[in-house]
This record gives C-alpha cells, sequence and structure tokens, in this order.
C-alpha cells in the first residue's frame, strides 16, 4: 500500500507492550452491575444462572485465546492468567485487554437466553478491566488466593445481610447496622443460631468461586446427560467444553498447586 502524507500521525501511537517473562492477568468486572442484576431479577445472595453464564463466556475466551492457563471468577469478575512467556499481539497491553473483554462481553450477551430463558435483556451488559502483571510464581498464587478471599469474605456477608432481609423482615439499613463490625466468627455464629445455616456446608462455587484450567489428558468419563463429572479429593471436575475444565477448589493451600504442577512449569 503506498504511503500517504498524513501516515504520520501513527507515531502518536503508544507502544504499551508488557513487560516480559511475566504473568499477565486480565480481570474483567462487570460494570454497573449493581444495577443490571436489580433490573433483571438476580436472585439473591447467589444467582446460579448468572454465576455460570459468566462461566460460560469465560470459556470462550480460553477457547479462543489458547495462551490462557487458568481462569478464576466470583460474583460478577473474571481473572484470566496468560502464560509467562506468551507473545499474544506482541504483548501489546491495550489489544490483549480489550480482545479480552469484548470477546467476553459479546459471549455473555449471545449466551444469555441459555440460562435466563424466561427473562428478556433490558439493558446491555458491560465488563470493564485491567491489566496485571507478576513477575514471580508467588506473586501469581497470592493474587489467585487474594481473589478467592474476597470471593469468601463478600459471600459470608451477603448470605448474612439476604438472610436477615428475607427471612428476618430487615431492612437493607438494619441488615447493614446488625452486621457492622462484626467479624467471620459473628456472622457464622449468626447463620447457625438463627437460621440452621453451616456456613461450610454452602456450595463451593458461592464461597469459593470458580477454577478454568485446561484438561492435561486426564480422564473425565461420560454421563447420560453428556457431562464428564469426577470427584478427585474434594475438587469438582467438570467438563464444560472441549477441553475446560471447570473446578470449585481452594488456591489458598498448596493442594491445589501440588495437583496441578503443570500450571506453573515450563511452557511446552
Amino acid at each position: 500500500m503506498a504511503k500517504s502524507k498524513f501516515e504520520y500521525v501513527r507515531q502518536f501511537e503508544v507502544d504499551d507492550r508488557l513487560m516480559p517473562n511475566c504473568w499477565i492477568v486480565v480481570r474483567l468486572d462487570g460494570k454497573g452491575f449493581h444495577r443490571f442484576c436489580d433490573a433483571h431479577h438476580y436472585m439473591k445472595p447467589n444467582d446460579e444462572r448468572g454465576l455460570n453464564l459468566m462461566t460460560r463466556a469465560a470459556q470462550n475466551v480460553m477457547e479462543e485465546f489458547k495462551d490462557i492457563l487458568l481462569s478464576y471468577g466470583q460474583s460478577d469478575e473474571y481473572s484470566f492468567v496468560f502464560h509467562k512467556n506468551t507473545n499474544l499481539f506482541n504483548r501489546r497491553g491495550s489489544k490483549i485487554l480489550t480482545s479480552v473483554a469484548s470477546l467476553f462481553s459479546s459471549s455473555f450477551t449471545l449466551l444469555w437466553p441459555r440460562f435466563f430463558s424466561t427473562q428478556h435483556l433490558q439493558s446491555v451488559p458491560a465488563f470493564d478491566g485491567c491489566v496485571l502483571l507478576y513477575p514471580s510464581d508467588l506473586n501469581l498464587q497470592d493474587y489467585l488466593s487474594w481473589r478467592q478471599a474476597d470471593c469468601h469474605i463478600n459471600n459470608l456477608y451477603n448470605t448474612c445481610f439476604w438472610k436477615l432481609v428475607q427471612e428476618k423482615g430487615l431492612s437493607h439499613t438494619q441488615a447493614q447496622e446488625r452486621l457492622k463490625g462484626t467479624m467471620s466468627s459473628d456472622k457464622n455464629e449468626l447463620l447457625f443460631s438463627h437460621f440452621k445455616i453451616n456456613y461450610n456446608n454452602l456450595p463451593e462455587l458461592y464461597r469459593k468461586g470458580t477454577i478454568l484450567i485446561r484438561s492435561q489428558g486426564s480422564s473425565v468419563p461420560d454421563t447420560p446427560t453428556g457431562r464428564g463429572v469426577t470427584l478427585v479429593e474434594n475438587h469438582m471436575h467438570t467438563k464444560a467444553g472441549p477441553s475446560i475444565l471447570v473446578l470449585h477448589g481452594d488456591f489458598i493451600t498448596k493442594q491445589f498447586w501440588e495437583q496441578h504442577p503443570v500450571l506453573l512449569g515450563p511452557r511446552k
């Protein structure tokens, strides 16, 4: 293509290539999702339809971008971990972020009717995001542990809050005041003494979020529904797609990383 006199404007483009040899994490968050959930009548404190839709959209992203080794989702957010040696888009941060965010958002919209068959979209779902770099394996592990700890803290609070509102008839303000200054042990006691709920017996999907990894050739038996399920040391493995496994486990202990050493190993 012949050059034009206007081509000089390319000099204003910023070179935003990310630092080499660092884990790249793209974290997406729902934009204005409190209003979105209210408008679409999400069930409180957890709507399994919405959580599963988020995971299915994340699976689409992983199927498109093979350099994503692991993803973690909770509530209205998902984190995508790219291998530290990836050269996707020459490691241009803006290209990576916008490609992931746009594919996730469009997948969420396209897949909506499968999960909310009786609820039409009333507004356009949107997700903003950021790109994060972690130079060491420990930094990456601590990031994922942080997000999972956030899942637990928020879910414990929300479970208590909505029980007080839905079953005790408290207003939102009254429920907030009732929980103000309480510790995790206080919230656990509230759930057990007032609602006969052992928090640790709630689904791990709610308490720990969702982990997506690529299948490493492990055998996943087929069920009559066509959905493979196997239980390995308290981790539920569900085959959600051609090569993506859905797990509800624990990042914070060493057990997960010992069970899946390939995640932090050298790239093959």
